[in-house]
């Protein structure tokens, strides 16, 4: 189950998209850090379930982007 689908995030504001988007920024970082440091993470999935909310987001924000600047 992902953590963030599309259409929640479109109906986000903008300000809601970018505090999100540093909030799994930070999450992942946490968790990689705890990899790294040898310790094993609850579900290591979780690892890939942000990369991919973090990438839908991303993708929405430079689509609205594009649509705006048209």
């Amino acid at each position: 189950m992902p953590i963030l689908r599309v259409s929640e995030i479109r109906k986000m504001s903008d300000e809601e998209r970018r505090r999100r988007l540093s909030e799994l920024r930070a999450e992942l970082m946490r968790a990689k850090t705890m990899v790294k440091a040898g310790g094993s993470l609850e579900n290591p999935s979780r690892i890939r379930e942000l990369r991919r909310a973090i990438a839908r987001i991303l993708t929405v924000m430079n689509e609205e982007r594009r649509k705006s600047g048209r």
